[in-house]
C-alpha cells in the first residue's frame, strides 16, 4: 500500500505541475490568438495544451522513464523486460492514460483492485511503474 500512496502523491505533484504548464501556455496563446472561448481557436488552445502535456510525459518516459514527479518519488516507468518505453509505448501510454482518467479516474481508482497495484493503462500496456532504491 506504501508504494500505492507514493504512485497517488506523485499524480497530485504532477497535476500541479501541468496545471502551471496549461497556465503558461493558455496566457501565451490568448495574448497571440484572443479570445479562445469558441470556434477553432478553444480547439486551438485545446490541442497546443494536449500536446505540450504529451510531448512532456512521451520525451520523459523515453529518455529517462522518469518525470519530474516520479523523480521526487523515486518511481519510474518502464516495459515488462524493466527497459526505457520505447517512443511509440510513451505515445500510446499518454492517450491511453488520457482516456481511461476521462471517466471519473478510472485509471486511478484500477490500482486500488489490481493485484500489482498497477493503473489500468500500464496493465493493458504492459508497462510497470517501479520504486527505485533510495540513493
Amino acid at each position: 500500500m506504501k508504494h500505492l500512496i507514493k504512485r497517488y502523491l506523485a499524480v497530485i505533484y504532477e497535476a500541479l505541475l501541468m496545471l502551471a504548464l496549461a497556465l503558461a501556455l493558455t496566457a501565451a496563446y490568448l495574448m497571440l490568438v484572443g479570445d479562445a472561448s469558441q470556434g477553432w481557436q478553444r480547439l486551438g488552445l485545446q490541442g497546443l495544451l494536449w500536446l505540450a502535456m504529451g510531448a512532456y510525459f512521451v520525451r520523459c518516459w523515453v529518455v529517462t522513464g522518469q518525470t519530474l514527479a516520479s523523480q521526487t518519488w523515486k518511481l519510474k516507468v518502464v516495459d515488462q523486460q524493466g527497459q526505457l518505453l520505447s517512443f511509440q509505448q510513451a505515445v500510446l501510454r499518454y492517450v491511453l492514460a488520457g482516456l481511461l482518467l476521462l471517466p471519473a479516474g478510472l485509471t486511478l481508482w484500477w490500482a486500488l483492485i489490481d493485484r500489482e497495484q498497477q493503473f489500468l493503462h500500464d496493465r493493458l500496456l504492459g508497462s510497470r511503474i517501479r520504486e527505485l532504491p533510495p540513493v
